[in-house]
């Protein structure tokens, strides 16, 4: 399924929301979260991550991963948690009006 504009970034954001993760992580927990139906790439996610970074909506730094291997951990900061506050407000609004614009299934009958 393809991502409107900007929709990664705020999948990321929120996906950080509950605890730091590396890239993999990431895209792991957006594919499991979505059941399937999203797969990041990661040419898709890696420049996220830098845009989100040098914003200040996260931060990262280097560790050791579950499977001993160095990986870049990445976080939500404060200034992270309130610009998911404001998209999550937007996208609620966005998913209102498609919903009013598309109304019913077209190819269902009406009963």
């Amino acid at each position: 399924m393809d991502l409107l504009q900007g929709t990664l970034d705020m999948l990321v954001l929120r996906t950080l929301l509950f605890g730091p993760l590396h890239g993999y992580g990431i895209a792991k927990a957006i594919r499991s979260t979505s059941n399937e139906a999203l797969d990041i790439e990661f040419g898709s996610l890696y420049p996220a991550l830098k845009r989100l970074e040098m914003k200040g909506l996260i931060e990262s730094n280097w560790e050791k991963s579950e499977l001993n291997r160095r990986a870049r951990y990445y976080r939500l900061t404060q200034s992270g948690r309130e610009q998911l506050h404001a998209e999550h407000s937007k996208w609620a609004e966005f998913v209102n009006a498609i919903g009013l614009v598309m109304g019913k299934d077209p190819g269902k009958a009406e009963g």
